[in-house]
């Protein structure tokens, strides 16, 4: 994306904005011809399996424990996944209730032989931490992240 009418005091426009993962890569996997639908591109959802799954990983080390899917954001396929990318699944827990949380996910191919990636998919997913008999509870407070090694 380019930014549009945007201009510096000498008169020269900014950088186009680099599109990037945002997130933590959660899920990566190879789109197979089994995947595949009639016009042999990925099944779409396929994808969507992928991320939630990926969004099922970000939501247990979240809520320390068991999460369910409970909506799914409008979700808008970019590009297509072909067979031979890799599908590289991106997510981040933007949000924090008392037992629910809302996590963005991107999905991104990497093409078959190939160092391009484009984001194919992205979603944000809510889930409900659930104690054992499948009731929600509350979701604990963050873990502190251990400082880092210098």
């Amino acid at each position: 994306m380019q930014h549009v009418g945007i201009a510096s005091a000498a008169g020269v426009a900014p950088p186009p904005e680099i599109d990037v993962p945002k997130g933590d890569l959660t899920v990566r996997t190879i789109a197979m011809p089994a995947d595949t639908n009639a016009n042999g591109d990925i099944f779409g959802g396929w994808v969507l399996s992928q991320m939630d799954q990926a969004g099922g990983i970000a939501g247990v080390d979240r809520a320390q424990g068991r999460v369910v899917t409970v909506a799914l954001d409008a979700m808008t396929f970019i590009r297509p996944v072909r067979v031979g990318d890799v599908l590289c699944v991106y997510t981040r827990v933007s949000h924090v209730g008392r037992t629910s949380m809302k996590i963005e996910v991107e999905a991104w191919a990497r093409r078959f032989c190939t160092q391009v990636r484009e984001r194919v998919t992205q979603a944000t997913l809510t889930f409900v931490a659930i104690d054992e008999a499948g009731r929600p509870r509350p979701i604990p407070p963050a873990v502190p992240s251990p400082p880092a090694v210098t």
